[in-house]
């Protein structure tokens, strides 16, 4: 039996949202907004990424690549309006986003649909007694491998060692390498060096 995502892995901030995120929110989510699970399954993206935080490397990324079809998945409305606003200066039409868990998204999705996921810094919830909620957890690698096309993989960027070592004995099977694969720097990657904190990217692709 499937193990059962009980405790999420992130914790929702709602503090007041300005009236230039309420603007990008009310205007152009109906352009970029995806509210159905239905719609994203009859429409299945390449690529989902998970947390993109204010969306600079989502947009980024999405311009390199006008050609794959990506799903952004955030819970914070801040970084919502954040990713909106760029995608629409930027013009760019081959992004969707998703507001709230992505785990319901996985599970609507195909099987073998999708060349890549993308977790970039998530929450590491470093304190031992919070370790419980990290998203990596066997039903979420067992959802990975279950929509993951042959080829797909994983991309995970995180900051924090503990982080890399539990990451790392999660995907235990896992062909996992080191690769930056294009992932571009941003904001918080420069402050987590100025912390005195690198980064590590792991590409992973499931067992076949």
């Amino acid at each position: 039996m499937q193990e059962q995502r009980e405790i999420p892995s992130y914790l929702v901030r709602r503090g007041r949202t300005g009236p230039t995120s309420r603007d990008a929110l009310q205007r152009l989510w109906p352009v970029y907004g995806q509210n159905e699970l239905s719609a994203v399954a009859a429409r299945p993206p390449q690529v989902v990424e998970i947390g993109f935080g204010m969306g600079e490397a989502t947009a980024l990324m999405a311009a390199a690549a006008p050609g794959s079809e990506v799903l952004a998945i955030e819970v914070h409305p801040a970084g919502i309006a954040a990713l909106l606003r760029r995608l629409d200066a930027a013009g760019l039409r081959n992004v969707r986003v998703w507001e709230g868990d992505a785990v319901p998204v996985l599970r609507a999705l195909p099987d073998h649909c999708l060349s890549e996921v993308r977790l970039f810094f998530p929450d590491p919830w470093p304190k031992a007694r919070h370790v419980k909620r990290r998203l990596l957890r066997p039903s979420f690698t067992a959802l990975l491998e279950r929509v993951l096309a042959p080829g797909g993989f994983l991309h995970l960027a995180t900051d924090w060692p503990g982080y890399e070592e539990h990451a790392r004995e999660a995907l235990a099977g896992w062909a996992v390498v080191e690769d930056r694969r294009g992932r571009p720097v941003t904001g918080y990657e420069r402050r987590a060096h100025r912390d005195g904190r690198e980064a590590v990217d792991l590409v992973c692709r499931p067992p076949r």
